[in-house]
């Protein structure tokens, strides 16, 4: 493959509840769900880039991310899963789907998020990792990311391959994809059937009429348990039947079909062997067990990014997703600059307040993205950090040039950057090691890439370091 696998499109959070029902609610001839545990994944286009990335690919996934706890959760959730992620800006909430499960059976589901909010304007380096893409695969779930202008211009220009899996409540597809890939209520809804006609008859209908509508090149119409009905240009279907039994949770088989077929067309297969080997995948997917056994669970909670804090004073109210949320709404809402920088400080001193202050000064508002305890202790050793994350979190929110503290628990602040989107990531001079370009060296630069960020680096005070500092107090000790 020649650039990446890009998925395109609208990512939800799923979070599947389990629990037993022992009783009725007294109040309601209902059932009570006692909860026993609760899991989060990426929905959508980010439960697809995931499956790709699980296939060893490299994936860029583009797609819009609200400021609010559930974005900052699938922040870190696909960055976790290997997903590089391309964030847009979108107003509004993140839209979730809740499962209520018992024994494995779906008792009710519960969506959330409200009406979806406009997706902003890609960067231009959203623009040109699409341009370089091995193939793109569009994960429309009728929430806007698919309509959005430029995204489509750059769909339409691209040379790489496009599998187009579309939504009813979503836009045609760009004319000149390579595959279409509907279920069969989904051709239902967007095709008008042939009265009396048989299953496969009224899927080879819509098919064909989606193609010639969409100027697709090709529509494979997914038969659940059956297969899929793949047609081209001439007058005969060709149906790829799955190739044993595929009982089972069939919860994302369709975006691990779009997902399998987008890696095929990726490696150079023809349109007929993607199609056949994302049936073999998707059935495979359902006979084992489904999205469960696919994913690792991943219980909801785990991130520090959707970890409750409990405020113990006022400068707590500044720590954590929900002050962070509340500080880039109102901060954009005004059209101002966005300013972060991060670190483990350890021991807050000189050296760091002067980084802060000059951080201040390049923007409207300062976020601090802060390591916890267990990424500081997996970066220095076991004996760090020297204070707690709720301790050192406190120290900095207490400065006035900190308008709020995030705390994260991966090696690199990627994950919480995806999120924030600050328009300037800055880091002390320190940071560099001997003249040139002293941004090459920083990691985050990349990631500012994908959503036109800058990085800067400010001058740092001489002889201040924590490590330094601890080993002068322990010398001190020992005299």
């Amino acid at each position: 493959m020649r650039g990446p696998v890009v998925v395109l499109g609208d990512t939800l959070l799923d979070r599947d509840v389990e629990g037993v029902v022992n009783r009725l609610c007294p109040d309601s001839p209902v059932p009570v769900l006692d909860e026993t545990a609760a899991a989060d994944r990426p929905g959508g286009a980010g439960l697809a880039a995931v499956f790709a990335a699980t296939q060893g690919a490299e994936v860029v996934l583009v797609t819009a991310l609200a400021d609010d706890a559930g974005g900052a959760r699938l922040s870190a959730l696909l960055t976790a899963a290997g997903v590089q992620v391309y964030p847009l800006a979108l107003a509004g909430a993140t839209p979730e789907k809740v499962r209520l499960r018992a024994r494995g059976r779906v008792l009710l589901r519960h969506d959330r998020g409200g009406t979806s909010g406009a997706p902003g304007q890609p960067s231009d380096e959203v623009l040109r990792v699409i341009a370089g893409a091995s193939a793109v695969l569009v994960s429309d779930y009728g929430r806007g990311v698919a309509r959005q202008p430029a995204l489509r211009d750059a769909l339409a220009a691209t040379r790489a391959p496009v599998v187009w899996d579309p939504h009813p409540r979503g836009p045609a597809a760009v004319p000149g994809v390579h595959l279409v890939t509907p279920n069969e209520s989904e051709v239902r809804e967007l095709v008008p059937a042939l009265s009396g006609a048989s299953r496969l008859a009224t899927a080879s209908h819509g098919a064909q009429a989606l193609r010639r509508r969409w100027r697709a090149g090709a529509v494979a119409v997914t038969l659940g348990g059956d297969g899929a009905l793949l047609c081209h240009a001439g007058s005969t279907p060709l149906v790829v039947p799955t190739p044993g039994s595929a009982e089972g949770d069939t919860c994302g088989a369709g975006d691990r079909f779009a997902a399998a077929a987008s890696l095929a067309l990726a490696q150079g297969a023809l349109v007929s062997e993607a199609v056949q080997a994302a049936v073999a995948e998707a059935s495979a997917y359902v006979a084992g067990g489904g999205v469960a056994a696919a994913l690792p669970p991943t219980r909801a909670g785990d991130t520090p990014q959707s970890r409750p804090r409990t405020p113990t004073s006022a400068v707590a109210d500044r720590v954590g997703v929900a002050a962070v949320a509340t500080l880039l709404g109102e901060v954009r809402a005004t059209g101002g600059t966005v300013v972060a920088t991060g670190g483990c400080f350890d021991l807050l001193h000189a050296g760091h307040v002067a980084t802060l202050e000059a951080a201040r000064q390049l923007g409207d508002c300062l976020i601090v993205c802060l390591n916890s305890d267990a990424s500081v202790a997996g970066l220095k050793g076991p004996d760090r950090p020297v204070q707690s994350e709720d301790d050192r979190s406190r120290l900095l929110a207490a400065l006035s040039c900190v308008d709020a503290v995030l705390v994260f628990d991966e090696p690199t602040p990627a994950a919480a950057l995806s999120w924030v989107r600050p328009d300037v990531w800055v880091k002390g001079g320190d940071y560099a090691t001997g003249g040139g370009d002293a941004t090459a060296a920083l990691p985050e630069a990349e990631v500012l890439r994908r959503w036109g960020g800058n990085t800067v680096v400010v001058p740092y005070l001489d002889g201040r370091s924590t490590t330094d500092l601890i080993v002068r107090t322990l010398a001190e000790r020992t005299r």
